[in-house]
């Protein structure tokens, strides 16, 4: 069961990865901001997928190709931000 919150970070989920779609990065920063706010409060985790792509540093919403590069280096995913940012997550190799 689902609570009010974690249904309303999902939605700001969607939103903040539509608006940078559509090219709007300050308004995905405002659904970001919103949605950490509510986590907060609730006291309940962010999904994996927000957590991985939004920026800790400027908030964005992070689209591969538009305002983020993604490189595999050494058993990690490197994600870097248009700010300098960088985050890495470890992968297996499935061979």
């Amino acid at each position: 069961m689902t609570s009010i919150a974690e249904e309303r970070i999902d939605r700001l989920h969607t939103l903040a990865r539509r608006a940078v779609a559509d090219g709007d990065e300050e308004r995905s920063r405002e659904y970001v901001r919103l949605a950490r706010r509510i986590a907060e409060r609730n006291r309940c985790g962010l999904p994996r997928q927000f957590k991985r792509f939004t920026c800790d540093r400027c908030d964005v919403y992070l689209r591969p190709g538009r305002n983020a590069r993604v490189r595999t280096q050494d058993g990690h995913v490197v994600v870097t931000c248009d700010c300098g940012t960088h985050e890495r997550y470890p992968y297996r190799d499935g061979g």
